[in-house]
């Protein structure tokens, strides 16, 4: 069987995970630039005396596919990596995956990873 690990992490801490997943031995990933909050729900600023609220924070959102026997190591890896301590430093979930196809061979599930 095949999951998806998923993790929110802080922009500043991209860097640290992808090493860290690159010395277990994770090849493939995929990273996106998103925008989201969670608890600490935004914050405000002051730009040229006026004050706004910025409510959405950047995050990465890094997305791997793996087989279920590696999904908990992937997931536990990246919390370490992606650790601060403080509120903001994001969430990890897994996902099963129903169907994985790689297009370029034609190979279906976990040979597809």
């Amino acid at each position: 069987m095949v999951h998806l690990v998923t993790a929110v992490i802080k922009p500043h801490k991209l860097e640290e995970v992808k090493d860290a997943l690159s010395a277990i031995g994770i090849q493939g990933l995929t990273i996106t630039e998103v925008k989201g909050h969670g608890r600490q729900g935004g914050h405000t600023e002051t730009y040229r005396g006026a004050e706004y609220k910025i409510d959405l924070i950047p995050k990465v959102k890094i997305e791997v596919v793996c087989d279920t026997s590696d999904a908990d190591m992937i997931a536990d890896t990246i919390a370490a990596a992606a650790k601060t301590g403080k509120i903001g430093d994001g969430k990890i979930w897994v996902s099963p995956v129903d169907r994985l196809v790689r297009i370029r061979t034609g190979e279906r599930d976990a040979e597809a990873v």
